[in-house]
């Protein structure tokens, strides 16, 4: 706390901000955030994706399929002999449809797409019913890593797309 020695002998109210419980309160986060984050990254880890109940989805032709997966761990691509699964330690695989894509690709394809679409609706009537703008589908595999599907979500943003959604493996509802 801070005395004022001020001239003039008349008691003047202090402006000063008090910023030790501010300081208080950063402390305490820090350290909560400090216990936290280990224990949420060890949780990560043993990422799956699930296997729940879905709707069937009202597709359009315009929807965006993308397929994420990675290389095995000896770096053999999928399609190619020898291929033994996805590898949490392998590089990313992105595919367009069928097409195999890098994120500039992916950008790119996806913005000229989504363009093409705004140029033969109008940007009027995208606005006035949002239903008639596409979504983008994503199907990951199980093993590929999280930096692939979100760079992937990046990428396609950033394209303008902004709908993303998951294909998961449905459960049977009469099993």
């Amino acid at each position: 706390m801070a005395i004022s020695a001020g001239s003039g002998g008349g008691e003047t109210p202090m402006s000063d901000i008090n910023t030790t419980p501010l300081v208080d309160v950063m402390l305490v986060l820090l350290i909560i955030f400090l216990i936290a984050i280990p224990v949420a990254i060890q949780s990560i880890e043993q990422l799956k994706m699930p296997v729940i109940v879905s709707e069937e989805s009202k597709d359009k032709v315009e929807n965006l399929l993308v397929s994420i997966t990675s290389t095995d761990a000896n770096g053999v691509s999928p399609g190619e002999p020898g291929y033994s699964g996805a590898s949490r330690n392998g590089e990313c695989r992105v595919y367009l449809g069928a097409t195999p894509v890098d994120s500039e690709l992916l950008n790119k394809r996806a913005f000229d797409r989504l363009d093409a679409i705004v140029q033969r609706e109008g940007m009027d009537a995208l606005v006035d019913d949002p239903d008639k703008i596409p979504q983008v589908h994503i199907r990951g595999d199980v093993n590929a890593p999280w930096k692939c599907v979100a760079g992937t979500i990046y990428q396609i943003q950033m394209a303008g797309f902004p709908t993303v959604g998951f294909i998961s493996t449905p459960v049977d509802p009469n099993a």
